[in-house]
C-alpha cells in the first residue's frame, strides 16, 4: 500500500510543541490547552481502589491447569487492560530503547523539525486528532510512525531516525510483533475458539508506534495529557520510560483508576477493534493520561491491528443462537478513517458500529 492511501487514513492540524513551550516560565495556561468540565485528576485515597490484574506469561506458556489463562479471560472480559510479567522481551534491548526515545524527545527544536509532521499527515512528531484551529489541545507532545508491515513506512520520514535508535525501533517492533500474536494466541485458547479465526487477521497485520512526552504543568488540572478515548486496533502494548510517575487512568465502574507500572512490565489493553471481532465479549476500555506538576512522563505504546484490506465483524463461531451479533461488518480501512477524523470522545465510535435492535 503506497504512502498516499496511508496519508488518506488521517491527518491532523499543525500544532506547536508543548516541551518547547513549558521552556518558558508559564504564570498561566494558553487558553487552548485549558481543558473544561474533565472529570477531577486526582482520584480519592479514601477507597481503597482496585488494581489492573497482573498476568505472567511465563506461567501461561508452561502451566497444565489452566489457572493463568482463566486469569487472563477474566481480564479481558471485566478489565480490558492487564499488566504482562515475565514477557520474555530482551530486558536489555527494551532498557536500550527507552534511553533511545528518552533522548530523542530530549533533542533540540530544529533537531526535531526533520520528523515534524507535515500537512495532511498523522506521521511524525507533533499531536494526533486536532481536527480544527479552535480544537482544545492536550498537554503532550508525540511522535507516530507506521512500523509494520515494513513496505507502510513513510520513506522520507523513516531513514532520517538516527542510528542506533532505528536500529532498536527495528528489534523492538519485532519483539513486540511477536509477543500480540503470542497474546491473542492465548486469547483464542480462553475464549475456546480456533487460533486462526483472530490469528489471521494479526499475523500480517499492522503496527504503529506511538511515542508520548507529557512535560509538567504547573497546574496539572487545567490540562489532560491526552483525552479519555478507546483505541481503534485489536492490541496496545505500553512501556512506560519513567515508571515513578503515574499518568495513566482507566475508567472502571464509573472511577477513573491508576495503574501503576509494574518494573520489567508492559502494561496491555484491548482495542476496539478486538472488541467487535469477539463479540463485546472482550472489551476496549475507555482511558486518559493525566499531567505531573513538577515531572515529565515519556510512554510508548505500540498499536497492533488487522491488515487494512480485511473486513471485520463478530467471528462467526462467537456468534449463537443465545448470542447474536453485537456489531455490525466494517473493513479496517473504513473504520481507521472514521476513527482517525474525530476527536478523541470515549468510546463514541465503536458505538456507530454497535447493531440497533428496535
Amino acid at each position: 500500500m503506497d504512502s498516499e492511501m496511508i496519508k488518506k487514513l488521517g491527518t491532523s492540524f499543525i500544532v506547536p510543541s508543548v516541551q518547547e513551550l513549558v521552556k518558558k516560565s508559564i504564570t498561566k495556561v494558553p487558553e487552548r490547552y485549558v481543558q473544561q468540565n474533565q472529570d477531577p485528576h486526582v482520584v480519592s485515597s479514601i477507597i481503597s481502589l482496585p488494581q489492573v490484574p497482573v498476568i505472567d506469561l511465563n506461567k501461561l506458556l508452561t502451566e497444565e491447569d489452566g489457572t493463568e489463562l482463566d486469569k487472563l479471560d477474566y481480564a479481558c472480559k471485566e478489565w480490558g487492560f492487564f499488566q504482562l510479567i515475565n514477557h520474555g522481551v530482551n530486558s536489555s534491548l527494551v532498557e536500550n530503547f527507552k534511553k533511545l526515545v528518552q533522548d530523542f524527545f530530549n533533542l533540540s527544536a530544529e533537531e526535531k523539525k526533520v520528523f515534524a509532521q507535515k500537512p495532511g499527515d498523522m506521521e511524525g512528531f507533533g499531536q494526533m486528532f486536532v481536527v480544527s484551529d479552535e480544537h482544545k489541545l492536550e498537554w503532550a507532545d508525540l511522535f507516530y510512525l507506521l512500523t509494520l508491515p515494513s513496505y507502510r513506512r513513510n520513506p522520507h520520514l523513516f531513514p532520517s531516525i538516527p542510528q542506533p535508535f532505528r536500529e532498536n525501533l527495528e528489534m523492538y517492533s519485532l519483539e513486540l510483533k511477536k509477543l500480540s500474536v503470542t497474546i491473542i494466541e492465548f486469547m483464542t485458547k480462553a475464549l475456546k475458539i480456533q487460533p486462526s479465526e483472530l490469528l489471521e487477521f494479526v499475523e500480517d497485520g499492522t503496527q504503529a508506534m506511538r511515542m508520548n512526552y507529557y512535560p509538567p504543568c504547573p497546574y496539572p488540572e487545567q490540562v489532560i495529557g491526552l483525552n479519555p478515548h478507546s483505541d481503534a486496533g485489536c492490541l496496545t502494548i505500553l512501556l512506560q520510560v519513567n515508571n515513578e510517575i503515574d499518568g495513566l487512568q482507566i475508567r472502571k465502574d464509573g472511577m477513573w483508576i491508576p495503574i501503576k507500572p509494574l518494573k520489567d512490565a508492559f502494561v496491555i489493553n484491548i482495542g476496539d477493534m478486538l472488541e467487535i471481532m469477539t463479540n463485546g465479549i472482550y472489551r476496549s476500555i475507555e482511558h486518559r493520561a493525566t499531567i505531573n506538576s513538577e515531572k515529565e512522563r515519556i510512554s510508548i505504546a505500540t498499536f497492533h491491528g488487522p491488515k487494512l484490506d480485511a473486513i471485520i465483524g463478530p467471528t462467526p463461531s462467537l456468534v449463537t443462537p443465545k448470542s447474536s451479533a453485537v456489531f455490525n461488518n466494517i473493513s479496517v480501512k473504513d473504520f481507521y478513517k472514521g476513527y482517525f477524523s474525530r476527536q478523541l470522545e470515549g468510546k463514541s465510535y465503536i458505538d456507530v458500529m454497535r447493531i440497533q435492535n428496535e
